[in-house]
């Protein structure tokens, strides 16, 4: 039988789980941070939420390389767009500039992006816009491999007028819960709050997540695995 090896040249894929929801006076955005190359997992601490500009970020998934691209490009067009009125670009500016490059180069991008921010017009949005550049103002939407462990839970914990606190725990709950079912997803989890006055990140390590069902506690190494659960000897 023929050693199985890892083939390290694959394209960068976020399988992942990204999540945007609504609150009563801003957004919160929510992601992991593991990033693959097939069964390789490339870098366990990535950041998949990018700052467009001081009100808008977006959540990425899909191929990195990808989506880094299309960040890039709408966060230069954002600036020149600022410069050219002379005050902040809004949320759905933001959004349809993600989705315009998307469209556009549909044969080519494997991404899927969720935009959301705060602006002085509209308060807080979120849009998401899945492979193939279609874009959809949602009061919360979810993305990427690990959404799909989280769909009958949104249904069943999501619920109109959220404070920020309860948003917050919520999208942290949520995408715990992904990095338990999915294997694409892990790491810790990433946060930004976004409202009238301004953008806040959070940092949630992997050993302050919430543990479900048949999950082990967090250790250091195989050596505490080891010496936490000593044999017991037989006894003749």
């Amino acid at each position: 039988m023929e050693n199985a090896s890892v083939d390290v040249n694959q394209p960068h894929s976020m399988g992942t789980t990204i999540i945007g929801v609504t609150y009563n006076g801003g957004v919160v955005l929510a992601a992991d941070s593991r990033t693959s190359t097939g069964m390789y997992v490339a870098n366990r601490a990535s950041d998949k939420i990018t700052q467009l500009t001081d009100n808008v970020y977006v959540c990425r998934s899909g191929s990195a390389a990808d989506s880094q691209i299309i960040s890039d490009y709408v966060r230069y067009f954002l600036h020149q767009h600022t410069i050219q009125l002379g005050q902040p670009a809004t949320v759905k500016v933001a959004a349809n500039l993600a989705r315009l490059l998307s469209y556009n180069n549909k044969d080519r991008l494997q991404t899927g992006l969720i935009v959301g921010g705060w602006d002085k017009y509209e308060g807080g949005k979120i849009y998401g816009i899945p492979l193939g550049g279609a874009v959809l103002e949602q009061p919360f939407t979810i993305g990427g491999s690990g959404s799909t462990y989280l769909y009958g839970f949104f249904d069943q914990a999501w619920k109109e007028g959220m404070t920020q606190e309860e948003a917050e725990k919520l999208v942290v709950t949520a995408v715990s819960l992904a990095i338990a079912r999915d294997g694409a997803s892990g790491g810790v989890v990433r946060t930004v709050t976004i409202n009238k006055d301004g953008a806040t990140r959070k940092f949630y390590p992997c050993d302050s997540l919430q543990l479900w069902h048949e999950e082990l506690e967090p250790v250091n190494s195989l050596l505490d695995v080891m010496s936490a659960s000593s044999p017991v000897p037989m006894v003749s």
